[in-house]
């Protein structure tokens, strides 16, 4: 019997758990994960696979020795699902000679002023490097007001917000700069399009592709709900609720970004703003994106992760019909697949008992409830995405269906929290 080709995966909390990525490389590969074992997030998902793969802890351990231990493992491939990561498995790459995007690639792809510099060629947004206080006046007088602020690096909407003047700008700079000392970005605030704003969608939408010899693929356009302010994401909706030349268009302005910034090959999740001029780059990451793979694989049968091990393995790969408004995938036209994200509301909140979370599972298209709400609970809007309590799955017939269901889970979590439908309503409008 001949023996499965070794690929590394250098792990941390990202968009594929261990779990996930043994499934998916059953038959195909032998798992070898690069990370630290000792960190307690990384920790609680090894527990789920302990004693079926192998694990090296590089706790401690500095670049130049990752890659010297990576380089004696014998691998056929290398790939990362961590945004944290990227630089990382980049450097393991180019030292083993595997599949990968270069280290030059992953610093533009991970420094948003880079990014933007690079895709220059294909819309012109405005960016300003923002390390002090002193910084921000300038900035705005390029950039324009409002604008939004963010970490130069970073995922998850951690620490992004809209400011709407000088001195917003420096309070908030002070008040991030209380975690570490990083670098942010002032950015040109892409509006959304002022007649998306009643449809009861969010005004953007993310591509995901498979990149083949430099060639994107597409897998799916996938729409959102709307932002809980500042910039939290809360959800995927598949198909996206987009007329069809819009979704070209969309299209066609990610695969002119990830030519533009050379990508060869991977999977990618581009994250487009559907202005009134038209669609806009928000940003393009060089991996899959959190919580893709599960719905893409709900809506289709189609395995992006088994995708991104066999790219990493330089194994061929047959994406699947593109998933796009107006057509048809996966043999069921029409129906949607859904996450919904929920987050904490501002200001005091009295929850009810968790029998009133688990009543969301009685809502007809509800499939899962991932639900669960602290002892401790506070709406920290800083931690982006992470600060999530859970997430539901389901299904409908439509998007029409959706959007009904949609209300009705907003309505019992305003009992949940309040006690009652009429009060404050849950946070939903875009910022």
């Amino acid at each position: 019997m001949t023996a499965l080709p070794v690929l590394l995966v250098v792990h941390d909390q990202g968009s594929a758990g261990p779990l996930r990525i043994l499934s998916s490389a059953r038959g195909l590969c032998r798992v070898v994960f690069l990370c630290e074992a000792r960190e307690p997030s990384v920790a609680a998902e090894l527990g789920q696979i302990a004693g079926h793969a192998e694990v090296v802890d590089i706790g401690g351990l500095g670049e130049e020795e990752v890659c010297r231990i990576a380089a004696g493992l014998g691998a056929a491939g290398v790939v990362t699902f961590s945004e944290h990561r990227l630089r990382l498995t980049a450097a393991v790459a180019a030292r083993c000679g595997l599949r990968f995007h270069t280290p030059e690639l992953v610093d533009v792809l991970t420094d948003k002023f880079r990014q933007r510099q690079a895709l220059s060629g294909v819309q012109d947004t405005g960016c300003v490097l923002v390390r002090h206080p002193d910084d921000c006046a300038e900035a705005f007088a390029r950039v324009g007001t409002p604008a939004v602020l963010k970490p130069r690096h970073g995922a998850g909407s951690v620490d992004t917000c809209l400011v709407g003047s000088v001195a917003e700008c420096r309070d908030r700079l002070a008040e991030f700069g209380d975690r570490a000392r990083r670098d942010f970005v002032l950015e040109e605030y892409l509006r959304g399009d002022p007649a998306l704003a009643d449809s009861g969608w969010g005004d953007y939408v993310s591509v995901e592709s498979l990149v083949v010899d430099g060639e994107p693929r597409t897998v799916a356009v996938t729409g959102k709900p709307p932002l809980v302010p500042p910039f939290r994401e809360t959800g995927h909706v598949l198909p996206a609720p987009l007329a069809a030349d819009l979704a070209a268009d969309v299209v066609e302005l990610e695969q002119r970004a990830l030519r533009a910034l050379g990508i060869r090959h991977g999977v990618t999740h581009t994250e487009v703003k559907l202005t009134a001029d038209g669609p806009r780059i928000i940003e393009v990451n060089g991996r899959l994106g959190g919580f893709i793979a599960e719905i893409v694989q709900r809506r289709t049968g189609h395995d992006l992760v088994a995708s991104a091990l066999r790219l990493a393995l330089g194994l061929p790969v047959t994406p699947p019909r593109p998933l796009l408004p107006g057509g048809e995938a996966g043999g069921e036209a029409g129906r949607v697949a859904f996450q919904y994200l929920l987050f904490p509301p501002a200001g005091p909140v009295s929850p009810g008992p968790p029998s009133l979370l688990d009543s969301l599972a009685d809502l007809p298209g509800v499939d899962l409830v991932d639900v669960s709400v602290p002892d401790d609970l506070h709406d920290d809007w800083r931690a982006g995405t992470l600060g999530a309590l859970g997430v539901i799955y389901g299904t409908t017939g439509d998007h029409i269906q959706l959007a009904g269901l949609l209300r009705k889970l907003q309505t019992r979590m305003e009992i949940h929290w309040y006690g009652s439908p009429a009060a404050p309503a849950v946070r939903s409008g875009a910022a």
